[in-house]
């Protein structure tokens, strides 16, 4: 559905039942989405707005996260940097399960504290398997055991998106630099796209979310970690508001052991580069064909 159609449909329902009953009528849908205001619910698609009416938009956003959280923030919008092409690998041996990557996606992605949600889950797998079926993502105890490894999973931002294609608004797409993205305000909750992930990477938002002040991260990008409304979906875009800057994905600098490597797989000198020309790496579900930009290897 394109932007013309969906604001259409708003604004053909205000103009046919008055200010009262559509008011009424869109009930549901400000319930459900209680803290996206209606200019938010007839705001342009990213892609059609103007620089300086999503100018507007991000002030509009810091003002309103203010007002609800009590702290001031900075919404930027970074923009890929022309031939950049993102990619991430992990090294599934050094890899212990302790977690930090998770806590820290939780931390610096503004998630609900009530959920502890995080884009990222670890899986425990025996050893000498890749038997996904019987990994679980809910162990306990010390780690790393000693019968065990462990698989961090995130969004594998694929060429191949299947969550793109189900979309039935354009709310979801594939940037130049690899990344694929989610416009919050124009998101409609349907959830297709969470169905549509084999790597269960997409969250939704059920609720508000509920952050102190004090531990709101400032640093913000409209597409990626500004807090995101109530019933919307929302994922990892490998931090693009540090690493459009050149800096590196929180997940990857929480990391005690090393274990994830980022870069632009157009530079032949990168890192990534390197572990896809020297280590025997692999993608989860190869047989999909989602040609995911993020890679698993072990040492040898």
């Amino acid at each position: 559905m394109s932007d013309t159609s969906r604001r259409t449909v708003f604004k053909a329902m205000g103009a046919t039942l008055g200010a009262g009953a559509f008011a009424r009528a869109i009930a549901p849908i400000v319930e459900w989405t209680e803290d996206l205001s209606l200019d938010q619910l007839l705001q342009r698609h990213y892609k059609e707005l103007g620089r300086d009416e999503l100018q507007v938009v991000l002030r509009e956003l810091e003002r309103k996260t203010a007002e609800d959280y009590g702290t001031s923030v900075s919404i930027a919008d970074p923009r890929p940097t022309p031939g950049v092409s993102f990619g991430y690998a992990l090294n599934l041996t050094m890899c212990i399960g302790c977690r930090r990557c998770a806590e820290a996606c939780h931390i610096e992605n503004n998630h609900d504290r009530a959920t502890d949600n995080s884009y990222i889950r670890v899986l425990e797998i025996d050893k000498g398997t890749v038997n996904l079926s019987r990994a679980t993502a809910d162990y306990d105890g010390p780690v790393p055991k000693a019968d065990k490894y462990y698989m961090p999973v995130q969004c594998h931002q694929c060429d191949r998106p299947p969550c793109v294609n189900v979309c039935p608004v354009e709310a979801t797409w594939k940037e130049a630099d690899g990344i694929v993205v989610v416009d919050y305000d124009w998101c409609i909750g349907c959830r297709y796209c969470e169905a549509a992930c084999p790597y269960h990477a997409r969250r939704f938002n059920w609720t508000k979310p509920q952050i102190p002040a004090e531990e709101i991260n400032p640093d913000q990008a409209y597409l990626s970690n500004r807090i995101r409304p109530q019933g919307v979906m929302e994922k990892c875009t490998f931090c693009l508001h540090r690493t459009r800057r050149g800096e590196l994905p929180a997940c990857l600098e929480a990391c005690p052991t090393g274990s994830r490597v980022f870069g632009d797989l157009n530079d032949p000198a990168s890192e990534i580069r390197w572990v896809l020309e020297n280590k025997r790496v692999f993608v989860l579900k190869e047989d999909l064909g989602t040609l995911p930009r993020f890679f698993y290897f072990f040492d040898e």
